[in-house]
């Protein structure tokens, strides 16, 4: 009767350990489209001249997402933070004349509002699709001295930004990106609004 008990404890185990991949799994993957369709929208209606369309459509993706946070205050919070870093840093690019956008902006020599807004869905995959990169201060690094410069690169190609003088702002951009991108991790370790997300356990 003990044998059947443990077996039947163990199948119950590998059953929710296994529920418990996919739904993080599902919810890292959403996470990850969700932030997508924000940049998209975000950078497409800059161009065309619809720069509230993404910042409004971002407002619900993140309201969506802090709703969904075990800690939402924690969550929310990182966000702000996120975009407040994000207006600074952003703003600066513009103050120096290497980054020009054609619409959005509500007070010169600063980013757009959504550029802002940019920020703030990209906060959304601090604690989720980018959970893995915490800790991990060299990868963080790297990968923010290359995505973040071809990121404002693809976003030039859509039209969303103009680059003045490319070759300068692209420096700039990884230089920051580098310092940006651990730092972004680190107070997401400190504000995690999905703490019972496990990537570990995702992937074994």
């Amino acid at each position: 009767m003990t044998m059947a008990n443990n077996g039947l404890s163990a199948i119950t185990v590998s059953a929710s350990a296994t529920a418990h991949r996919l739904m993080t799994m599902t919810t890292i993957l959403v996470n990850f489209v969700a932030f997508q369709v924000g940049w998209f929208a975000c950078v497409l209606g800059g161009a065309h001249q619809l720069p509230w369309f993404g910042t409004l459509l971002v407002s619900v993706i993140i309201a969506w997402h802090v709703s969904r946070a075990s800690e939402p205050r924690s969550e929310l919070l990182l966000i702000l933070l996120a975009v407040a870093i994000g207006s600074v840093w952003d703003s600066f690019l513009v103050w120096r004349g290497w980054l020009e956008y054609p619409s959005g902006t509500l007070i010169p020599d600063t980013a757009p509002h959504w550029i802002l807004a940019m920020w703030g869905v990209f906060a959304t995959t601090l604690n989720l699709s980018l959970r893995w990169l915490k800790g991990r201060w060299l990868v963080a690094l790297i990968s923010g001295a290359i995505a973040g410069p071809l990121a404002y690169y693809a976003g030039a190609r859509l039209g969303g930004v103009v680059f003045t003088d490319q070759t300068t702002a692209l420096i700039a951009l990884g230089l920051g990106w580098a310092v940006l991108m651990p730092l972004l991790m680190a107070l997401s370790q400190r504000l995690d609004g999905f703490p019972n997300l496990s990537t570990e356990r995702s992937i074994a």
